[in-house]
């Protein structure tokens, strides 16, 4: 029989589950891919959660149907599971292994106001040199202090603090890690020493044994629970990593591999990162700071605008024609002639200010504005704001000339794509890995488990490339001058 080398990628997001099987060479097998949508439920204080028990039976329920699509000799050929999980997520459990809490979202703003009170604690500056993150409401620490005062007598039923990855672990094996990848994004974890931070532990309601351990992507877990068996087959006793960031996984999947390439990725949200070595690491003030896992470390910045920008004001906006055609008409306006300044901030700001209380502004128009003017000069100050990160990485690292994009939001729009290579003077390769994230996953898998010496090893996914045009990146120079003015203005 021959060896096992496909491996099972299980991409755990904001909005839904997908289970999809790869090859050894990062290639989706065709046909074998579920999906299981869900809804984030929401609260007029500006909550954003999800019921934990819910969210498993849902993910256990993709995996069934995979398996129930593919034949024998493919489920016998399934070597492991890589998992990419939504980071930031956090969920308080009990004694019991079960969920106290819901499954709380980066995007739950209700601890903004605590944000204030971490800052006559802990120093800012010196915060963001240890782990890598901000004093934000995206962030755990925020939040523990929100969750213990707004709900006390369920905070003291907490024995175990978790991201959804880890909780997933312990309801299907009865145990759990935190892999160095989920712990990076949390904003209580040490960049340098790679352990959680004590600095910020002692700030907290929360003690180091309500943490799980820390291990790398190496600390596999196989034999699944009774609870969870059926339907599974093979999977049940093949090796599963622990879940790693999704942003790690979108960045390999999508070709961002190492330091010479920047991946910017866009779908709901928007993120551009760059892998790096994490030796002897020093983290950029501007840049946020995750893991991969322990040697390679995530540098860069992540935007609330993304593909939400265009739904929002496709659906606000009276826009006259069909979809082929205003595209038509946004593809044959000229850059910036619509006179209109935009900071794109509908869903608040995190990059490049993360100012959590940032709303959306368009300043200049006047009787002659047209819908397409709004949504045109919404797409190029969404490209302003995601420049900014990129001159930050590439201020950081000269060498990273390239930039690998990924995400429905670009594979599906080129007119989008081409605003961004002219905004950034620099080509746009768009990779034709439609799952990024769970091609990531595999990758990740299939390193772990020797199956390929590293991920680079894999040849990227290289799509079509959009060169700029350097008269267009000229006025957008310019247009990128009056942003700077109206953002200083605004936000400061």
């Amino acid at each position: 029989m021959p060896k096992p080398n496909i491996i099972l990628a299980l991409d755990m997001g904001t909005s839904s589950v997908r289970a999809m099987l790869f090859d050894r060479r990062g290639r989706e097998l065709p046909g074998h891919e579920q999906q299981m949508p869900y809804v984030q439920q929401t609260t007029s204080d500006g909550g954003v959660e999800t019921d934990a028990e819910s969210l498993i039976e849902r993910t256990v329920e993709c995996i069934r149907r995979l398996m129930r699509g593919a034949d024998k000799e493919t489920k016998a050929k399934i070597a492991g599971v890589g998992i990419s999980c939504f980071w930031h997520s956090l969920v308080g459990v009990g004694e019991d292994n079960r969920a106290v809490t819901p499954v709380y979202s980066w995007a739950d703003m209700r601890s903004a106001p605590y944000v204030a009170k971490l800052r006559e604690t802990l120093d800012a500056d010196d915060y963001h040199g240890r782990t890598g993150c901000v004093l934000h409401p995206s962030f755990w620490p925020a939040k523990l202090l929100w969750h213990a005062a707004a709900h006390p007598e369920q905070a003291d039923k907490v024995t175990r603090w978790m991201s959804f990855g880890e909780y997933l672990a312990l309801r299907l094996f009865g145990s759990a890690t935190c892999s160095i990848s989920m712990a990076s994004a949390t904003g209580l974890f040490n960049q340098h020493t790679t352990d959680w931070d004590g600095a910020t532990l002692a700030a907290l309601p929360i003690r180091h044994e309500q943490l799980n351990p820390l291990g790398d992507l190496s600390a596999t877990q196989s034999g699944i629970v009774a609870e969870f068996r059926r339907g599974l087959g093979p999977v049940a006793q093949i090796p599963w990593l622990p879940a790693a960031g999704d942003g790690a996984c979108s960045n390999l999947g999508g070709g961002g591999t190492d330091d010479t390439r920047i991946a910017l990725n866009i779908g709901t949200s928007a993120a551009m990162r760059i892998v790096v070595p994490a030796e002897n690491l020093t983290i950029p003030s501007a840049l946020f700071c995750y893991r991969v896992d322990r040697k390679r470390a995530l540098l860069g910045g992540a935007f609330t605008g993304g593909g939400n920008i265009y739904a929002w004001l496709g659906k606000t906006l009276t826009l006259s024609g069909d979809a082929k055609s205003n595209e038509k008409t946004l593809a044959a306006m000229a850059p910036d002639s619509h006179g209109l300044t935009v900071l794109p901030f509908w869903a608040g700001e995190r990059s490049p200010g993360w100012h959590a209380s940032a709303r959306a502004s368009i300043d200049g128009m006047n009787l002659h504005t047209t819908p397409l003017d709004i949504l045109r000069a919404s797409l190029e100050s969404a490209a302003y704001c995601y420049d900014t990160v990129r001159d930050q990485i590439q201020r950081s690292f000269p060498q990273a000339r390239e930039i690998a994009a990924s995400g429905g939001a670009l594979q599906h729009d080129p007119v989008w794509t081409q605003i961004l290579a002219d905004v950034f003077g620099v080509p746009i390769n768009v990779s034709k890995a439609f799952e990024a994230s769970s091609r990531g996953a595999a990758l990740l898998a299939l390193e772990t488990l020797g199956l390929i010496p590293d991920v680079e090893s894999v040849s990227a996914a290289k799509g079509k490339t959009f060169p700029p045009s350097e008269a267009n990146h000229q006025v957008y120079q310019e247009a990128r001058r009056r942003y700077d003015a109206l953002y200083a203005r605004v936000l400061g």
